[in-house]
């Protein structure tokens, strides 16, 4: 288990002792998107899905995701995150929904899993409000492309 922080020399799940690590400003972001037919992606960028306004409804799930990773995560620790954002876009090459989530803390650890839990729910939350027009949605892509903050230092995605 060399070199995996949540096993413990016995190999058993734990959650990581950060006590000891540096408070540092800490930044990630995460992205991915949905993959639409074009019926459906007309009717979210038309503003006309039964449901209510997609992007809107998706962002704030995605800020709220976030906000809950350490009760869907059992090993990540709860952070007193001081910013998140979630932006979707719609790209009409996909067809779909590009989504870009912002997480900021300042802490001991990192805000990866926050990040990718935002973009993970606004995602989900936009194939539960079109889904009656389209259940052949793709949910994919998702990734850090950014961390920044303690000691391992910056991870960009280029």
């Amino acid at each position: 288990m060399s070199g995996l922080t949540h096993f413990n020399a016995k190999g058993e799940a734990h959650m990581v002792d950060v006590s000891a690590k540096e408070v540092t400003s800490r930044i990630a972001t995460a992205a991915g998107w949905v993959r639409m037919s074009a019926e459906a992606f007309d009717i979210i960028s038309g503003g006309t899905a039964k449901k209510g306004d997609v992007l809107s409804v998706a962002q704030l799930a995605g800020i709220m995701g976030a906000k809950k990773t350490p009760e869907l995560i059992p090993l990540c620790h709860p952070l007193p995150i001081t910013k998140v954002s979630v932006d979707l876009k719609l790209d009409a090459s996909l067809p779909g929904v590009r989504i870009l989530g912002t997480v900021k803390t300042t802490g001991q650890t990192g805000v990866e899993m926050e990040a990718l839990t935002a973009v993970s729910t606004a995602a989900l939350t936009v194939y539960d409000m079109i889904k009656a027009v389209d259940k052949t949605m793709e949910i994919g892509g998702i990734h850090v492309t950014l961390k920044d903050g303690g000691k391992s230092g910056r991870y960009v995605v280029e």
